[in-house]
């Protein structure tokens, strides 16, 4: 039987907003699990639950009908499991079929390094780890991890880093369009992937259009493979100006990244991050063929942009 209707938590965050757009495109019936006192609004053909996120019974009673269940919540990224099993849990009570767990971003299996993994990315793996053994435990419950890469356009604002930290002053991806700065790691010049959040949100519908061959797997999809060269020379001819430029070493955002990380500080993943995209021969982006975008009927990795860029910058 196919999957039909699909429960989003996180309706109204950066992905589940943009995973219950593509959803309802799709013909997905999507409902909304929210808080009991959220403020948050949905499109109106969105039907809207609440329920405790500590409460199985709760979100149990919530899930009933669902045949799919995309977890799209914000998460702090070291305890990234600790909702999720409880979610999990309701999932498997509620006879859901399928469940997306709140990966996204970088796909943890690519990253060998064992205390960035168990202190940084530790609550994922815990997440992967549980949704395996419920759907070995239990038959018909079945899951998917979706590996993004970088966000491609919430890492060109510079607004989400500087939230986090005023040491901040250019967004995830080293740029800071507004007042015409980047900062550039290395060389410039080594590739990385990324993935925008419509284009996250067309995966998600996809995955359960691809409901047999996504079973019970993590998957890798790529909108874009570019540097930051690239993108640097992308935004100055787009807005038709010269950026100021300051130069970075990777070597010393990663000795910034562990005493930040010894501290405690949920920053230190920011400089880790960048340390992994844009260290010169560290080739941390997703292969073309290792991708499932071929798989899910979506655009093969494009490796321009130009195009993109220039919709970015575009007046809203």
């Amino acid at each position: 039987m196919a999957i039909r209707t699909v429960a989003v938590v996180g309706a109204s965050g950066n992905i589940g907003s943009q995973a219950t757009k593509a959803l309802l495109e799709a013909g997905f019936t999507v409902t909304a699990i929210t808080r009991p006192d959220s403020k948050s609004t949905f499109p109106e053909n969105v039907e809207v639950r609440r329920a405790n996120p500590a409460s199985v019974e709760e979100l149990t009673a919530a899930l009933q009908g669902q045949d799919a269940v995309v977890s799209a919540a914000a998460t702090n990224v070291a305890a990234a499991g600790e909702g999720q099993d409880t979610l999990i849990d309701a999932a498997v009570a509620a006879g859901v079929k399928r469940f997306l767990p709140s990966e996204f971003g970088h796909a943890h299996h690519r990253f060998p390094d064992e205390e960035i993994l168990g202190k940084l990315l530790g609550g994922k793996v815990r997440t992967l780890q549980y949704v395996q053994k419920k759907a070995e435990e239990n038959h018909g419950f079945t899951w998917t991890g979706i590996g993004t890469s970088y966000f491609f356009d919430w890492g060109l604002e510079v607004e989400h880093m500087s939230k986090i930290s005023p040491e901040f002053d250019v967004g995830m991806l080293g740029f800071n369009i507004p007042e015409r700065k980047a900062t550039i790691f290395d060389s410039g010049n080594e590739i990385w992937s990324a993935t925008s959040l419509p284009f996250i949100g067309r995966a998600v519908a996809a995955v359960l259009l691809h409901e047999e061959e996504t079973k019970n797997r993590f998957i890798d999809v790529v909108e874009f493979q570019t540097s930051q060269n690239q993108v640097l020379a992308a935004l100055e001819d787009a807005l038709d100006v010269k950026f100021t430029v300051t130069r970075a070493d990777t070597a010393e955002t990663e000795r910034t990244g562990h005493e930040k990380l010894a501290k405690g500080d949920p920053g230190s993943f920011l400089d880790f991050l960048r340390v992994w995209a844009f260290r010169d021969g560290r080739n941390d982006a997703v292969p073309d063929e290792e991708t499932a975008n071929k798989l899910l009927g979506l655009p093969e990795p494009s490796h321009d942009v130009r195009e993109a860029i220039r919709e970015f910058v575009k007046p809203k």
